[in-house]
């Protein structure tokens, strides 16, 4: 990872945790644009990237988006309930759940790396 995303991470987990609900790439970039106007899209992409690998953030495949992680859950299941009207995220432990979808997805030829429901 390029030394310019590294030293971002901080500053969009910021910008994440400012918000009730998620925001796209193209919306951090936008805040961050204000204060940083040089700034492109590669880097705001490669620290999301990094962030949610580290589990200090989550990217909700379906909006595109991305939202802080606000539990601690090293060996948990974290459960994203987003509301359609306002897109305010919250987010639950889904470990009780874990062993049930681990159940399902076992019948089947495939291995589960995660689930998205």
């Amino acid at each position: 990872m390029r030394k310019q995303a590294i030293v971002r991470q901080p500053d969009i987990l910021s910008v994440l945790n400012k918000q009730n609900k998620s925001m796209t790439a193209y919306d951090i970039l936008d805040q961050m644009k204000l204060y940083e106007p040089n700034l492109a899209a590669p880097t705001i992409y490669r620290a999301l990237a990094a962030l949610t690998d580290q589990g200090l953030a989550h990217k909700l495949e379906s909006l595109k988006a991305f939202v802080p992680c606000r539990c601690t859950h090293e060996a948990a299941l974290p459960v994203l309930t987003i509301c359609e009207d306002c897109g305010t995220v919250e987010e639950y432990d889904g470990t009780s759940l874990l062993q049930n979808l681990s159940i399902i997805s076992s019948q089947s030829a495939f291995k589960a790396n995660r689930h998205i429901v």
